[in-house]
């Protein structure tokens, strides 16, 4: 799993791609494989019943499970929903480039995705951070800032940061606003333009302060010790490994 870069990516790929895709899509698309996933991987009290998958990592990525919304095929198949309810091939692709990046970050972790279900079942990791999701949010949080996992969400703040441009107005006006019919819409609605901007802004913010939060909250709050090797932090039981 990871935590900032799903924040954080969309900037990026709108950055280097430009006019081939759109920022909300994209977004949405980031957002997409853990969206109605996550918080039953981690549990929830509703009615005081606590709702939670009996196996999280396999619920979460596996198969019996929903693993198949971290698949390129389940882009593939979101593309062709979007483009047959809004005949834009703009928001189909770039939901599409949205998803796929979420699930090829995530095969960072000791679980990984089923990159090519429904071709195949077998999940695709490169084992650089653990999987903790099982443990849950406290511990997973834990275990993903004291390893590899925070410096891949670094990373991707870095990446934004460059890409500082992207954010001012007059790149929002140029490369956000004409190919995007969510901010046309919303601008008849009676939006604002700075209201805009900031609703714009506030997923790279979201993106960034979480990072910091987190890193504080495991490493200054509650100390929890650093393990960058691969595959850790050791001390964790992480699925997968």
């Amino acid at each position: 799993m990871s935590w900032a870069t799903h924040d954080l990516e969309p900037y990026v790929l709108k950055k280097e791609l430009g006019w081939k895709i759109a920022f909300i899509p994209v977004l949405f698309g980031s957002y997409a494989p853990d969206i109605f996933s996550k918080w039953l991987v981690y549990g929830d009290n509703i009615f005081g019943h606590n709702l939670r998958a009996d196996n999280p990592a396999q619920f979460h990525r596996g198969w019996p499970g929903v693993g198949f919304t971290h698949s390129l095929a389940f882009g593939v198949l979101c593309a062709g929903l979007i483009y047959a309810w809004t005949k834009s091939p703009l928001w189909a692709v770039s939901f599409m480039v949205g998803q796929w990046a979420h699930a090829i970050s995530d095969i960072g972790d000791t679980v990984g995705t089923m990159l090519f279900f429904p071709i195949s079942t077998h999940t695709i990791s490169i084992n650089a951070w653990a999987y903790a999701g099982q443990t849950g949010r406290m511990t997973d949080a834990a275990a993903y800032f004291s390893g590899l996992g925070f410096v891949w969400d670094g990373f991707w703040l870095v990446c934004a940061v460059l890409c500082w441009r992207a954010l001012t107005m007059d790149y929002f006006d140029r490369q956000i606003v004409p190919i995007d019919p969510f901010w046309k819409w919303a601008k008849a609605k009676g939006v604002s333009a700075s209201t805009m901007v900031i609703i714009y802004r506030s997923f790279f913010w979201y993106g960034v302060c979480r990072w910091i939060a987190w890193l504080i909250y495991n490493h200054i709050v509650h100390p929890h010790p650093f393990d960058l090797s691969w595959g850790g932090p050791y001390w964790v039981d992480a699925e997968g490994r």
